[in-house]
């Protein structure tokens, strides 16, 4: 059995925790402040919703007024705007290894949604193409499973970034 891929806002943060709090350790650095921006990194979320990369070029969103109207009368209402401030231009070895632990549990969801289920993924794919009656329907179908569904998002960062992404080719060898 397969464990279930944890895709959600509690468990990224809560993760984040514990990779940043290692990396802290590692980089000898302040955990406690590490922890604090780990477990709060993204509770703007919570007002906001969780743009990704593609939402992010298109919609404006006012994370610094949500961020301040969530710690409004808190205890902590000072401390964690500094650290949000922090975190967000990275001006510390704690605000980078707490931004760090944020990729690195990205990358393993990434490979938790990528060896999930491969087999029942072809399975389906075959139940579905089995489905196709026309000829160019099967030809489009032959060319989806062969093709790199992430082709356009390397195209749309590599537009908005400047930089050239490195990508996975069918055979999962990394090319540039």
């Amino acid at each position: 059995m397969i464990a279930e891929v944890s895709d959600n806002i509690s468990d990224h943060s809560f993760r984040v925790a514990v990779i940043g709090l290692i990396l802290a350790e590692l980089e000898k650095c302040d955990g406690n402040k590490v922890l604090k921006m780990a477990l709060f990194h993204d509770v703007v979320e919570a007002r906001t919703g969780d743009a990704n990369f593609i939402n992010q070029q298109y919609l404006k969103m006012d994370e610094e007024g949500a961020r301040a109207d969530q710690m409004n009368g808190l205890p902590i209402e000072e401390e964690m705007l500094s650290l949000f401030e922090e975190y967000e231009n990275r001006q510390s070895i704690e605000a980078i290894v707490a931004k760090e632990a944020d990729l690195l549990d990205q990358m393993i969801l990434q490979q938790e949604y990528f060896y999930k289920d491969k087999e029942n993924g072809r399975i389906w794919q075959d139940h579905t193409e089995n489905q196709l009656k026309t000829k160019n329907a099967k030809e489009l179908a032959a060319k989806i499973r062969t093709s790199n569904p992430f082709q356009w998002l390397y195209h749309l960062a590599e537009d908005k970034t400047g930089r050239k992404i490195r990508k996975f080719q069918k055979n999962h060898s990394r090319s540039s």
